[in-house]
């Protein structure tokens, strides 16, 4: 083996399995690991890291970067658990204040965070005309009002993605009043057009700092603890990483990292740019399509823990089929979940000894799995053919529901629970399973690249070509700014909108610009 700082370590956190794997330089996999999802998280996370690192050959002191995908940002708003407190400013008056803030929130999440709001004077029109000037006394009088009693600020404004001199202002106060180190999110950075999703988008993601403070202390504890001197990243929602302070500020965009590491590793393990993809894991099944060699994104609201956001997430279609999804007979046939035995399986499945019969088992007993320490009993045979059935039908289900067309397109099969679909299905051309398919999430944080960003409204008045150029121009900076290469950057993605009925030319500009990872 070659010296020098030439491994990455990829680290993705599923809701049953744990996954590791460490890369060298020519992206191969010289070490991986699949270790149990603890309840804490960190656990199965250390877990991971000293069973991938203790392999023989691996050489710790070579890895560089440390990629992490993980579900504590998710977990953080679903359970209701540490999550800062936070004051939510709108400046909206008059024209937003038919809907409140926090409106339509659950009511848990609500009192999880803290009833403080307020909407003040101020906004902009879309082409840059101020609607009423910023009321930047009330606004210090609300900031006055919580001092003490909120840990974060989530500030938003009418048509701040477009014009952000609002918002910036009201973060000025925010610091004046409540002290420099206060955590100030601003909707121009995080959300598009769409004044309640986004705020909603920019409360979650003042919300949920200190947990992405948490973990990144946690990981950041643990490489030390094994010796480990590397760079750490995230992975994000659209298959990219960003650099771990940016994650710290942004910590609402690795909600939804986990797939996207699933579709890029299964891109990267097969070469193919266009495909479906199919992620199976112990409890679901995870459909996503690959478009340009990343996921396709989601065009509909996304709803998170009971809160509509309008944030960049990947178009998944979840169903609630895994290897340790249980097999009932009814009476009126069998069914199919969607309570899982996860990674108790191989305690608990019929074919390694267990009595919870589970879609492992079928499979197992329809051929299409050699796994298991004993013959799945006889009078499970009828139930269990019967399970293979309905979990045909249900992947095929999905497949139709996941396709922009009527032509067959290829499936590449990954996760740990992938023996389950058939080598056959209606509407796919192929089914691939790649080498390391086991743990393709893991290997799609550490090939991944990085991204940045950038989406506004703009007049097309100074001509197009120079908006599209200006518009490039700010993604290629977030990309920096989240760790990319500055000379090897790449413009992948130009989406052009047009608005109508506009007394001028005006178009949404989305452009989204990827790097190699930037040197250490």
């Amino acid at each position: 083996m070659s010296s020098g700082l030439d491994l990455r370590l990829g680290i993705d956190v599923g809701g049953t399995h744990t996954d590791a794997v460490i890369l060298d330089r020519a992206n191969t996999v010289i070490a991986k690991t699949k270790q149990p999802t603890s309840l804490d998280v960190t656990s199965g996370v250390r877990a991971a890291i000293a069973a991938v690192i203790g392999q023989p050959g691996i050489d710790k002191g070579r890895i560089s970067h440390v990629m992490l995908g993980t579900t504590h940002a998710t977990n953080a708003v679903l359970e209701r658990r540490r999550l800062h407190s936070v004051a939510v400013l709108r400046v909206g008056a008059p024209s937003s204040v038919a809907v409140r803030p926090l409106f339509g929130w659950p009511v848990d999440l609500v009192a999880a965070i803290g009833d403080h709001y307020t909407i003040v004077a101020g906004g902009y029109e879309y082409d840059g005309r101020e609607i009423v000037p910023f009321d930047a006394e009330a606004t210090r009088a609300f900031f006055t009002s919580v001092k003490g009693k909120v840990e974060a600020v989530a500030i938003s404004a009418v048509f701040s993605p477009m014009f952000a001199v609002h918002e910036l202002a009201a973060a000025d106060i925010a610091r004046e009043v409540l002290g420099a180190d206060i955590i100030v999110s601003l909707s121009h950075e995080i959300g598009s057009l769409g004044l309640l999703a986004r705020e909603n988008a920019t409360v979650l993601n003042a919300a949920l700092t200190e947990v992405a403070r948490e973990v990144a202390t946690a990981l950041t504890t643990s490489l030390h603890e094994y010796g480990i001197d590397a760079s750490v990243l995230y992975a994000q929602n659209d298959g990219t990483l960003m650099a771990l302070d940016y994650a710290v500020r942004f910590p609402i965009l690795t909600i939804g990292s986990g797939p996207a590491n699933s579709i890029r590793g299964a891109a990267f393990l097969t070469g193919l740019n266009e495909a479906l993809v199919a992620d199976v894991g112990g409890t679901s099944t995870d459909f996503g399509m690959l478009v340009n060699g990343f996921p396709r994104e989601s065009t509909a609201a996304v709803n998170i823990g009971g809160v509509n956001t309008n944030f960049r997430m990947p178009d998944i279609l979840a169903i609630a089929l895994g290897g340790g999804t249980v097999v009932r007979q009814t009476e009126v046939g069998v069914d199919l979940g969607p309570d899982s035995v996860g990674y108790r399986l191989p305690e608990e499945g019929l074919c390694f000894g267990g009595i919870t019969p589970t879609v492992t088992d079928a499979a197992v007993q329809g051929g299409r799995a050699l796994i298991g320490t004993v013959p799945v009993p006889d009078e499970h045979h009828e139930v269990l053919a019967s399970a293979l059935d309905v979990a045909d039908s249900m992947i095929a289900d999905a497949v139709d529901r996941m396709k922009l067309g009527k032509g067959d397109v290829p499936l590449i099969v990954v996760g740990g629970g992938s023996v389950l679909i058939a080598d056959s299905i209606p509407g796919v051309s192929q089914v691939l399973r790649p080498e390391h398919y086991d743990v393709a999430n893991a290997i799609g944080a550490a090939i991944a690249q990085v991204s940045g960003r950038w989406d506004e409204v703009v007049s097309l008045a100074p001509g197009r070509a120079e908006v599209i150029e200006a518009a490039c121009a700010q993604a290629r900076a977030r990309a920096i700014e989240a760790g990319a290469d500055s000379e090897k950057i790449e413009i992948v993605e130009i989406d052009e909108i047009p608005l109508a009925y506009l007394t001028h030319p005006v178009a949404r500009i989305t452009v989204k610009a990827v790097g190699p990872l930037g040197r250490l």
